[in-house]
């Protein structure tokens, strides 16, 4: 029997933290609710987070014998790897850390999940553009001292914008987890709909953030 497909939804308005954390767990508490329903569906939210960022909110148990954790999380860093290649020519290399490294001491995305009840929420990170470098520079991103970030658009010398990436990520999603890839429409997507406009209404209000930690206030 063929899976029902995953929706997916781009912010192209970026979302204070806390509210994508918020935003997860009252997804995470409506698929729980829905879980034999009719209206549970399996849901992929995509943020303009400096990186792209992406919430994969779906139903490990929707697959016969049911999909492992690992296999889960294997699957996100293939379908990045898959990407990367297909789309901009950039082979990753084997690393003992999890994630995507085009070097031994450069990572161009992070995974990090959670699954409860069989239901994940958090995902992945991958950088497009330059201007994650500056503030990624201020931290030791996942405790890696001799790490540094990385990008698409320095690895390979062209310009590129985060929406630029958007369908590509969601197809390479798609065919690694054997699923089709539908536009989620808010307007007739129930409570999902509700949360997801509730907080890009809360984004557009907060207005623009700080494009670099330079014109941040000391």
């Amino acid at each position: 029997m063929s899976l029902p497909p995953v929706f997916y939804h781009y912010f192209r308005t970026p979302l204070p933290y806390a509210r994508t954390l918020a935003l997860q767990e009252r997804l995470h508490q409506i698929q729980l609710a829905t879980r034999h329903t009719s209206s549970h569906h399996d849901v992929l939210l995509l943020l303009q987070h400096r990186p792209l960022v992406g919430y994969p909110i779906l139903d490990l148990g929707r697959t016969s014998p049911a999909m492992g954790t690992r296999d889960y999380v294997c699957r996100i860093q293939r379908a990045i790897q898959a990407y990367l290649a297909e789309e901009h020519g950039l082979r990753t290399v084997p690393s003992e850390h999890m994630g995507l490294f085009l070097d031994a001491t450069t990572k161009v995305a992070s995974i990090g999940v959670q699954v409860r009840h069989g239901l994940t929420t958090h995902g992945f990170a991958m950088n497009v553009t330059k201007e994650p470098l500056a503030w990624f520079d201020r931290v030791v991103a996942c405790g890696l001292a001799d790490v540094k970030a990385g990008c698409i658009e320095l690895a390979t010398g062209k310009a590129v914008q985060v929406d630029d990436v958007v369908e590509g990520i969601v197809a390479a999603f798609g065919t690694m987890y054997g699923r089709g890839m539908e536009r989620l429409s808010v307007e007739s997507a129930g409570e999902v709909g509700e949360a997801i406009v509730a907080v890009e209404e809360e984004a557009l209000a907060a207005g623009d953030w700080p494009k670099s930690p330079a014109t941040l206030s000391p």
